[in-house]
């Protein structure tokens, strides 16, 4: 089937207008759709190519209404249509490959192009009102606390910020075939979701090999993290984890989570043994009083940024250390003594130590 046949399909319509044409239409000016589009993660085009449809002209058109009507703030317009489009293009990869895996199991049905027309034509609508539902509820959840809740408290309120990751996942994708590696990923992905959601978190994102998630309580964030490690360690497909978490405050943004909470959880779990789950000073003074929780002090670590961070391994309350064993007494004093290993650099780029970087140049000079 080509190409002009399915975006046919997809977009109602086929390609007919320019750059110009569409602003002209819409009633935007020109620059602020160029932006527009960009933001939403397509390529710049020629002025003079028709790319444009009778969608993307109602789409510019409801964009320049709600900024008129002041629910949109116009210079936040380009970063609400890159999260948009950053988020709706992977979805969109993911559904494409899952099409092709049915065509791919069923030839017959590839071969004959009308019956893949109709297939699109069934589906789309089929998944369109799926995702609008699913949002729905995503956004019923979220008004209900945000909206619920005065504009100060929502600025001071401190959340639990934790990431998981798979221990040894680097050697592994040099040793595992690719159906291997999306097995585990599936499971992976499979198992941080199911728990997450379990204990009243949120997944802020997938990162391969990690997780990364948030919680309102620090018992929700400590349950989390226990949880996860318990059933990977269940579960013969997924690699051992290891997670860090750290409670403050954060900037949320556009989905994502900023700030010095955030680089803490992710420096713990680089830094935590396998089966293990470090908190920052906080979380531990946070959990001190939460009974089914254990928090044992461990010596100040140096990582990236932090010179000296102090941290606790967390445990659930009775669960015994198995020091009969030579390799549960090294696991015990490697941790009491901060001694700890990380075969993985964490994966999140994150700021760097500004008052080390400083005192370096100045040696420099």
């Amino acid at each position: 089937m080509s190409e002009e046949a399915i975006e046919s399909i997809l977009l109602g319509g086929g390609r007919q207008y320019t750059r110009a044409q569409v602003a002209e239409l819409s009633g935007v000016p020109a620059e602020r759709a160029s932006a527009l589009w960009r933001a939403l993660g397509f390529a710049t085009q020629d002025d003079d190519a028709a790319v444009f449809t009778d969608g993307d002209v109602r789409a510019l058109r409801l964009t320049d209404q709600l900024i008129q009507n002041g629910i949109l703030d116009p210079s936040l317009a380009s970063s609400t249509a890159r999260m948009i489009g950053q988020h709706m293009s992977r979805l969109a990869e993911s559904q494409v490959h899952m099409l092709r895996d049915v065509l791919a199991a069923n030839p017959e049905l590839g071969a004959d192009e009308r019956q893949v027309a109709r297939l699109v034509e069934h589906l789309t609508p089929e998944l369109e009102t799926l995702q609008n539902y699913v949002w729905r509820r995503h956004l019923a959840a979220y008004a209900g606390r945000m909206l619920a809740t005065p504009d100060e408290e929502v600025d001071e309120r401190r959340q639990v910020v934790g990431f998981a990751d798979m221990v040894g996942f680097t050697s592994l994708t040099r040793r595992a075939t690719e159906k291997e590696l999306v097995n585990i990923v599936d499971a992976f992905d499979s198992l941080a979701a199911d728990v997450v959601a379990e204990n009243h978190g949120r997944i802020v994102k997938m990162l391969g090999d990690e997780v990364l998630f948030v919680a309102d309580s620090p018992a929700d964030g400590a349950e989390i993290a226990l949880t996860l490690l318990e059933r990977a360690e269940q579960d013969p497909t997924v690699p051992a984890l290891r997670a860090g978490l750290a409670y403050g405050q954060m900037l949320s943004r556009f989905g994502d989570v900023y700030g010095s909470v955030v680089n803490i959880a992710s420096r713990l779990t680089s830094v935590a043994r396998p089966g293990t789950v470090l908190v920052d000073l906080e979380m531990s003074e946070a959990l001190a009083d939460q009974h089914g929780y254990l928090v044992r002090p461990r010596r100040p670590v140096s990582v990236r940024g932090y010179t000296r961070l102090r941290s606790a391994a967390l445990r659930r309350a009775g669960a015994e250390h198995a020091e009969g064993s030579s390799s549960g007494l090294a696991d015990f004093t490697a941790e009491l003594l901060g001694l700890v290993a990380s075969e993985d650099d964490p994966h999140v780029p994150l700021e760097p130590d500004d008052e080390r970087v400083t005192s370096r140049r100045r040696r420099r000079r």
